[in-house]
């Protein structure tokens, strides 16, 4: 009995780090996200991190439209930074529980 239940915590904390390492991975992972005109462009990691943002002059001109492309792009690439992310996470936990009776469903 002690036997499994000390490999069901090995494994825990071998899930743990796993997602640990992962998370720190997600950091060199570049998302590339652009406004439909290619005039603005974000990039970012799949932590959701800022790591550059390119406007094209003739954004500057109109503060408003500026704004618009920031928003709708911004938000495109923190989607598409957190679809990786919780992929990523998601496999390395899964990867790493252990197998307990009814928790199948839970790590999906």
């Amino acid at each position: 009995m002690f036997g499994d239940m000390m490999g069901m915590m090995n494994k825990l904390k071998e899930a743990q780090e796993k997602v640990e390492a992962t998370k720190k991975r997600l950091d060199t992972v570049l998302v590339d996200e652009q406004s439909s005109d290619g005039l603005l462009k974000i990039t970012i990691t799949a932590n959701r991190e800022v790591k550059n943002i390119s406007i094209d002059d003739k954004l500057l001109e109109d503060k408003e439209q500026l704004e618009d492309y920031l928003v709708l792009t911004m938000n495109k690439a923190i989607e598409k930074a957190t679809n990786i992310n919780e992929a990523e996470i998601g496999a390395a936990a899964k990867d790493g529980m252990p197998d307990i009776p009814g928790m199948d469903g839970l790590m999906k």
